[in-house]
């Protein structure tokens, strides 16, 4: 078996980006595959390791996506190397609910332990965080006999058919793609940098009209969960006012709603906490994982109060690949690194290199509207100066001068104009400045 050696972890453009082999590949890709997948960036990636990407044609890019928040732990890490190739020698699949094993458990031991709250605790696992999503509805309901699932304006939460109810956004998530699965309701969400009234009482009059939208068109008796993220992620990084989430979990809790945090994107020490419910000491009832739990294998989970996890009769749960041990396996790598390297702390650090950057930025660059964001989950939002209208040609033209100088950014945000940055949590103090300096260079040629 060839052992490759860790890239160095330095920024390096040999060739044009995309290069000719780059270029090749995607034609390929558009002959061979369906037009209906996007396509982000035009690179196709050979090798990865912690926070470098080399692409086939030699260059060195510094990756500040994580695969959308999924490589916390970096690309290929050790831990989770290791755990994958020995399980993949030992065996691939039984099918959980025919045959279980013992990693399986492990990962739900692990999940019960970690997410908030010292209540007696159960999981499931599945294979993504839509999947997840739908396994956390569909028992919230079985357990409160209600059908109702309040969600948020600007929230993402799959492209399943359920999920893509869930999603505020219609293009491209949702636009021909109905009907929809039925009750569900959306609120306002308390986005503070466009929100129409003032920012001193944003906590409660965005909680006034929440409950009197369940209270006058839904009934608070028929709602079966509130939905929600605790730092929005497609739809822009938009983090919830302080006082908010509290509130919302008390409502919840006063009309017997299951309070349910999708952490898919801002869970395992991404925002500089395990999960980001834990900024305001909030415990839901329901905790739905996914990305960065696998360390870049396909795992998610569903993470509960026993009493609600436990109320689904024998094999109403399941599902032939969910929690494939593989993946389990790789989970367990990804755990341990978080924990015995620190990387809790880490994502604090980097949170505020980041921040401290974005803001010097945002400082010399009106375009930049508001910096945003904890720990290693950070956004700008890009405006046309002087305004709060959304410059989305400003952020393609940021993204393109990027990625044609080896740093690879992510966009996000109902109006297309936010940068969103992910970058993974062993990432070096050295690579963000540099890629930071990209970035000004990038703001420079507007």
């Amino acid at each position: 078996m060839t052992t490759l050696t860790n890239l160095e972890q330095v920024r390096r453009v040999v060739t044009a980006i995309p290069g000719p082999k780059s270029n090749a590949l995607i034609q390929r890709r558009a002959e061979a595959v369906s037009g209906g997948l996007g396509l982000t960036f035009p690179v196709a990636i050979e090798r990865a390791s912690d926070a470098i990407l080399l692409d086939v044609d030699g260059n060195q890019i510094i990756d500040l996506g994580s695969g959308i928040g999924v490589t916390n732990v970096g690309n290929s890490a050790s831990r989770v190397v290791a755990n994958v190739i020995e399980q993949v020698q030992v065996f691939t699949h039984t099918c959980f609910t025919v045959n279980p094993y013992l990693n399986y458990v492990e990962v739900c031991e692990a999940l019960n332990r970690l997410t908030p709250g010292t209540h007696k605790k159960k999981s499931m696992l599945v294979n993504s965080g839509a999947e997840a999503v739908e396994n956390a509805v569909k028992i919230a309901r079985h357990y409160t006999k209600r059908q109702a699932i309040v969600v948020f304006e600007h929230a993402y939460h799959g492209r399943t058919n359920l999920t893509m109810a869930l999603n505020a956004k219609n293009m491209p998530y949702k636009e021909g793609f109905g009907p929809f699965a039925p009750e569900i309701y959306r609120v306002p969400m308390p986005y503070s940098y466009r929100w129409i009234g003032p920012k001193e009482t944003i906590t409660s009059d965005a909680m006034e009209m929440i409950t009197h939208k369940i209270e006058k068109e839904i009934g608070a008796h028929n709602v079966a969960a509130i939905l929600i993220e605790p730092i929005q992620g497609e739809g822009g990084f938009i983090v919830p006012p302080k006082g908010f989430l509290p509130a919302l979990a008390e409502y919840s809790r006063e009309h017997g709603i299951i309070f349910m945090a999708d952490e898919v994107q801002s869970g395992f020490a991404r925002t500089g906490h395990m999960f980001a419910v834990e900024e305001e000491g909030v415990v839901p009832d329901m905790l739905v994982t996914a990305k960065g739990i696998g360390g870049g294998l396909p795992l998610a989970g569903v993470t509960g109060r026993a009493e609600i996890m436990d109320s689904v009769h024998m094999s109403g749960l399941g599902g032939t690949f969910g929690g494939n041990p593989i993946a389990c396996a790789a989970a367990l790598g990804a755990i341990a690194t978080i924990e015995e390297d620190g990387l809790i702390e880490r994502a604090q650090h980097i949170g505020k290199i980041l921040g401290d950057g974005l803001r010097a930025l945002a400082a010399k660059y009106p375009v930049i509207g508001e910096v945003r964001g904890r720990g290693a989950m950070q956004a700008i939002e890009l405006v046309v100066p002087g305004s709060i209208e959304p410059n989305s040609a400003a952020l393609t033209k940021v993204l393109k001068y990027c990625t044609s100088n080896g740093v690879f950014i992510l966009s996000a945000g109902t109006y297309n104009n936010v940068i969103r940055f992910l970058p993974p949590l062993v990432i070096t103090d050295e690579l963000l400045a540099d890629a930071l300096s990209v970035l000004d260079e990038a703001f420079a040629t507007l």
